[in-house]
């Protein structure tokens, strides 16, 4: 979808700025209204068959007759988790060494235009935008979903107890039903951007995006209650292994819900705070390029920083008090609150690499500077706006991992445990161990990428070298030995974060306790919710830092200019024996 719709932005880029919007984010509905579908449908399919084919006589949730069923069913959120991570570390590793060659070499040093057809690696950086931020951030989100629904299934099945009553399938089906609703909700809502908001210049198009979610956020607040009062019972509780939580009813479930929604809008806001032009952060950021790279990489990693402390309280609060209502299987819930608008956020996301791409085509077809100017307002806005899938997708990941944490526990027999001790060497090591692999997991990716990049940067300058012509636009670049790079290099290098993943698992399990397995597993959850958010802020504060209107070289002439007239108002006062509280301004 993201391919074929490119082309046809930047055709209707040149009859206007609201044609091209509408063309792109149309695009970005149809990905992620088809994904959540199908995804929904594939899995109530698989349930509905394996019930069929398990083929229980009496299902009575009080006996634990759907473990069975929800346990086999678990597979397709493993499956779900197994894509997401080689399409997100692959796609990852191809658009960044594209991204590196093409501009390290081809705007630098050659002093190219972006996206110049003369540029070697323009095509193999246009495709990473596909690969990379469409392909990769939808198995992401989608690994988020099927995880945090059949985590539900699997928590629920063997811990919801109705009181003075027996539970049903229907009864289970709330996670389903949530998406469900979600997905009408979101189609409701995106009429709004497409058929009503005019969107004529820049700044309203941020703000067409963010009115997608603000309103689809308040909307489900409500639907999520209807939810929750249609499947669950007036009365049931959770039964966990040494603790029984009694008196819940609907509205437990909806509050885990409603957590996890508003969470989820409060760190997309937080997000785009840290990563938009618009706010000071990224002011003072770019307004620091003018002291060096030195000066300007200090404040970046203290942005980064700074940007891990309200999605980490935010994420804390939402698990206390779910865990409070509902136990794990209420983490779960906040996750799938958190996912409900999951379409909206999807289209949001898709609809800044189909911006850029059109970007990229309108100057491979050297047509107008009008007609870039409006591709590049569409693409500057979904930079900022990609913050906002991305921080969907890291705090429904984090809520995902401890719920599925939670169900390891459960299964375990650990919930309630005093088993589990700080002052025990084993769980002490297994901490270390697994604060660790998030570090270890992003040096291996951001090794890949470098060796990746040289490898593209070495092609490019081997290309310009050896084939002058290439500069002046009288011999074709060999684009296809730089896609060939990318490809190469996202197989080949997303082997060793992956082999990493299982082996630390499977070493684990096999050398140590049950109770040693979570620490490793709960360190690693903690430490890598930091680390992501620190890296996504970094990873979106490159882009915007070359923003029309904001760059460090527009800043500095803002500087010069000012130098100038501070100069000018000196000499005039030195010889004219004016007022030092005379103004260049006056004195003209």
């Amino acid at each position: 979808m993201a391919t074929r719709t490119n082309y046809k932005v930047t055709y209707c880029a040149t009859e206007g700025m609201a044609p091209a919007f509408k063309t792109a984010y149309r695009a970005g509905c149809v990905m992620g209204f088809a994904l959540v579908s199908l995804g929904l449908l594939i899995l109530t399919i698989v349930i509905v068959l394996y019930k069929r084919f398990l083929n229980k006589p009496n299902y009575s949730a009080n006996s634990n007759d759907f473990l069975p069923v929800f346990e086999a069913v678990a597979g397709y959120g493993l499956g779900g988790s197994f894509v997401a991570l080689f399409g997100r570390v692959g796609g990852g590793i191809y658009t960044k060494a594209a991204d590196v060659g093409a501009d390290l070499v081809g705007k630098v040093e050659s002093g190219l235009n972006e996206d110049s057809p003369r540029n070697p690696a323009t095509i193999a950086d246009n495709v990473g935008d596909n690969v990379g931020d469409v392909a990769g951030m939808s198995a992401d989100l989608f690994g988020s979903f099927a995880e945090s629904t059949c985590a539900a299934l699997v928590l629920s099945c063997n811990t919801l107890a109705g009181t003075g009553c027996d539970f049903y399938v229907s009864n289970f089906f709330y996670p389903l039903l949530l998406i469900a609703f979600g997905i009408v909700v979101c189609l409701l809502v995106s009429i709004l951007a497409i058929f009503v908001m005019s969107v004529n210049e820049y700044s309203q198009i941020e703000l067409a995006l963010k009115v997608q979610l603000i309103v689809s956020t308040v909307i489900l607040a409500g639907v999520t209650y209807l939810t929750a009062i249609l499947t669950f019972p007036s009365s049931y509780e959770i039964r966990i292994t040494g603790h029984n939580i009694t008196g819940r009813g609907p509205v437990h479930a909806f509050l885990c819900s409603l957590f996890g929604l508003v969470s989820g809008l409060i760190i997309a806001y937080f997000t785009e705070v840290m990563t938009s032009h618009t706010y000071a952060p990224v002011r003072g950021l770019s307004k620091s390029c003018i002291s060096g790279a030195a000066a300007n990489i200090t404040l970046g990693l203290a942005l980064g920083y700074f940007s891990t402390v309200v999605p980490a309280i935010l994420i804390a609060v939402t698990a206390y008090f779910a865990n409070v209502f509902l136990g794990f299987y209420g983490v779960a819930l906040a996750a799938l609150g958190m996912l409900s608008n999951l379409p909206l956020s999807l289209a949001i996301d898709g609809y800044g690499p189909i911006s850029d791409n059109a970007g990229g085509i309108s100057e491979m077809a050297e047509l107008g500077h009008e007609v870039r100017d409006i591709t590049d307002d569409l693409d500057a806005a979904g930079n900022t706006t990609a913050a906002i899938g991305k921080g969907f997708a890291i705090g429904s990941a984090v809520l995902v991992s401890l719920s599925l944490y939670g169900g390891f526990l459960h299964n375990a027999g650990l919930s309630f445990s005093s088993l589990i001790s700080l002052t025990q060497p084993e769980i002490f090591t297994g901490l270390l161990l697994g604060s660790m692999m998030p570090y270890l997991f992003s040096a291996f990716t951001i090794k890949s990428v470098g060796d990746a990049a040289q490898g593209m940067v070495h092609e490019v300058r081997r290309q310009i070298r050896e084939r002058p012509g290439i500069l002046n636009g009288t011999e074709e670049p060999d684009y296809d030995a730089c896609i060939s790079i990318s490809a190469r290099a996202s197989l080949k290098e997303m082997i060793a974060p992956g082999l990493l993943v299982h082996f630390m698992l499977f070493r684990s399990s096999f050398l140590l306790y049950s109770s040693d397995s979570s620490s490793v597993l709960f360190s690693s959850l903690a430490s890598s919710l930091e680390l992501s958010f620190q890296l996504l802020c970094w990873l979106l504060l490159l882009p915007i830092l070359v923003e029309p209107g904001i760059t460090p070289r527009s800043i500095l002439k803002q500087r010069m200019s000012r130098m100038k007239m501070e100069s000018v108002t000196r000499r005039v006062q030195k010889f004219t024996k004016l007022p030092s509280l005379v103004t260049p301004s006056e004195i003209l």
